[in-house]
This record gives C-alpha cells, sequence and structure tokens, in this order.
C-alpha cells in the first residue's frame, strides 16, 4: 500500500489526479499538466514534496565529527560551507564509485547539518547514512514530524511573503540562492528543481494544510509530478534512477563538477575507483538533445553518433516534450566523441537531433 503525506486530503480537495509515485500516492497534476508548467515559469506553483526525507545530523558526543563524517560520505566536501545557512549539492557514492543518491546539505552550525534525499532511495540512504555515521559518533535523525512545500517562479517569494508567519519572512528575505534559515520549527531554504527561483519551505506537519490554502488564496497554484519533471528537465537537472544510478558514476553522469578532487588527501567513499576512471580516460558524458524532426524523445531510445567512419552508440536518459521552447528535449549519456549533431532511433526511424548544452532552459529564458 503506498504511502500518503500530510497534504494528501489536500490534493484530493483540489482534484489532483493521484497516482503511485516511489511508494507514495501523489498528484501527477491538478488538470493541466502544461498550464502547471506555464504556471511555475511564468508566474508561482507549489509542489507537495513532503515524500522527499529530511534528516538532521547532530554530534552524539565530545569527540563526534559531523564534518568529517561528510567529508568521508559524500563526493562534494562540505568544508566549502563556512557560511551558516549554505547549502551544498552533492552525490553520495558507494564503493565501486555508483551513485546512491544526490542529495543538498545545509551547513547550520558546526554541531548541525540537515540533509534532503529522494524519496525513492529512503530506505537505502537511510542505512548507509548510518552504517558509516556511527564510527564519527553522529546522531542520525530523520525528520518525520515535518512536511515540506516547494514554491517555484518568477513571482513565487513575493507571493509567498504574503502569507507566511513574519519571523519566517524575516529570516527568508535577505537569503540568497542556495541558502537556508533556521526559523524555530520552520525552516526555509532558497531551493528548488524548476530552474526558477523560489523556496523550499520545511514546517509541522501540523501547519502544512493551512499553509497550502493560504498560499492557493494569494495565486499560488497546485501543481503535480508531471510539471515538475518537465520544469526540471529543462533546466538540466537529473533524476536520479535515470540520469545517475548505482551503476554509474558522476563522471559519465554531468556531474563530475560536484566531485571535490581537493584536497588530494581527503578520502571519500569511491574516490580511488573514479579517480581511476578520470584517469584512464572517461568514455561518454551527458548531454543535451533537441530533436530537429516531429516526434518525442523518451528515455531508454537509442542514440546514434558517427564518428570517423564508427557507428558509436549513447542511449537517452530522460526526454519529454518541453512547454516552452515546443520542441522535444532529453538528456543522453552519449560516447565523447559526438559531435554538434546525432540521430535518435525512434520507432524503427532514425530522427536528426542537434547536441547542446545540457540546460534548456533559465530563469524563464531559453539557454
Amino acid at each position: 500500500m503506498s504511502n500518503k503525506t500530510v497534504l494528501f486530503d489536500k490534493h484530493v480537495e483540489y482534484k489532483g489526479k493521484i497516482v503511485d509515485f516511489a511508494g507514495w500516492q501523489m498528484p501527477v497534476n491538478y488538470g493541466s499538466q502544461i498550464d502547471e508548467h506555464h504556471q511555475v515559469r511564468k508566474d508561482a506553483g507549489m509542489f507537495d514534496v513532503s515524500h522527499m526525507v529530511i534528516v538532521d545530523l547532530k554530534l552524539d558526543s565530545e569527540s563526534g565529527d559531523i564534518k568529517g563524517f561528510l567529508q568521508y560520505l559524500l563526493a562534494n566536501d562540505v568544508a566549502k560551507l563556512t557560511e551558516s545557512g549554505k547549502a551544498l549539492y552533492s552525490c553520495m557514492l558507494n564503493e565501486q564509485g555508483g551513485v546512491i543518491d544526490d542529495l543538498i546539505v545545509y551547513y547550520m552550525s558546526e554541531n548541525w547539518y540537515r540533509v534532503v534525499v529522494n524519496a525513492g532511495t529512503r530506505e537505502k540512504d537511510l542505512a548507509w547514512i548510518n552504517q558509516h555515521a556511527a564510527k564519527f559518533d553522529v546522531i542520525v535523525r530523520e525528520r518525520e514530524d515535518l512536511a515540506m512545500i516547494a514554491v517555484q517562479g518568477p513571482n513565487a517569494r513575493d507571493k509567498a511573503f504574503e502569507v507566511l508567519p513574519v519571523d519566517v519572512v524575516e529570516a527568508a528575505t535577505p537569503l540568497k540562492r542556495f541558502f537556508g534559515a533556521d526559523c524555530g520549527d520552520w525552516f526555509i531554504g532558497r531551493t528548488g528543481y524548476t530552474g526558477e527561483d523560489g523556496f523550499e519551505i520545511m514546517l509541522p506537519d501540523s501547519e502544512a494544510a493551512a499553509l497550502w490554502d493560504k498560499l492557493a488564496g494569494v495565486g499560488v497554484k497546485p501543481c503535480g509530478l508531471g510539471a515538475r519533471d518537465t520544469l526540471r528537465l529543462e533546466a538540466g537537472m537529473n533524476l536520479y534512477g535515470s540520469d545517475m544510478t548505482e551503476d554509474t558514476s558522476p563522471l559519465v553522469s554531468g556531474l563530475g563538477w560536484t566531485i571535490a578532487w581537493q584536497p588530494e588527501d581527503r578520502d571519500f567513499i569511491g574516490r580511488s575507483v573514479i579517480e581511476n576512471e578520470k584517469a584512464g580516460g572517461v568514455k561518454q558524458k551527458i548531454v543535451g538533445l533537441v530533436l530537429e524532426e516531429r516526434g518525442v524523445l523518451r528515455g531508454h531510445q537509442k542514440v546514434i553518433v558517427e564518428h570517423e567512419g564508427a557507428r558509436l552508440e549513447g542511449e537517452i536518459t530522460s526526454g519529454t516534450f518541453s512547454p516552452s521552447l515546443q520542441k522535444s528535449i532529453a538528456l543522453a549519456r552519449v560516447p565523447v566523441e559526438i559531435g554538434e549533431t546525432c540521430a535518435v532511433e525512434i520507432r524503427g526511424k532514425l530522427l536528426k537531433a542537434r547536441v547542446v548544452k545540457p540546460v534548456f532552459v533559465r530563469d524563464g529564458q531559453p539557454v
């Protein structure tokens, strides 16, 4: 049986179409996925992301070392975080260099970091984190008492300020992008998964439904998983399980920029494997594709690359029709030899696609 977030009744009330997603009953849309997509690009929309997993890391003893723990656990380096509230995006790797999950970690103090991981990987993530935390005397606390609402779009912040508690507004007003603020029972991050500005608001379960209604009352429209996926793909943001998996390293998933190689003596899980992969020459990379002919790009379609008389192959990892560009777009893992064009096999036909940087839309504008 699927789980339900604390906002499930609101999704039903607002006439959301409910589907199973990673073991959760979630709204895929509230009518028109395309309208919801444009609502976020042009104004403000909100998403229930309470199925995401919020984890607080705190010290178990005076000898505990949260920073050292995260420096070992993550491929990116939390030592970069020196200002309270600063967030960092990172992959958490297994010993073979594959991606267990991607996540955001907030540095709040030397004694407290907050981590947000994906719903579909909850069990293995918590098991992996707990397995290694004990060696560093770190307490791992899953915050099952908190809900999370993402408010996204060019008008998201202004509209959210109309209904957020005064102390939350005061904490959120000066926030720079990719920073979070502790507001007692509430926590607000200027982060998101759409390529637009906005907030991810963590708050007690008991207060989530009221905030949902207040946001809707000022024109922040509910949006479902469908729009969330087209928005994140236009923004070139990876989806776990599609664009990265336990069997792919960050180097072939477009996430090499998230690996902190310095200092050289920092040992993180999977480092030696991906160092060897890098030294040997990475054979694949993630690119963006724009289909030049009629059709729709979908995951697992074959990509054909012609190089020096040889026919090389890759694969689309995520694909969709872009409502913003009115073209079919995709992320694809392809041979590094790929040029400016390639072909995609769709229903037995080879259709021409243009190769671009894997970001299609940023802040509402085509890139």
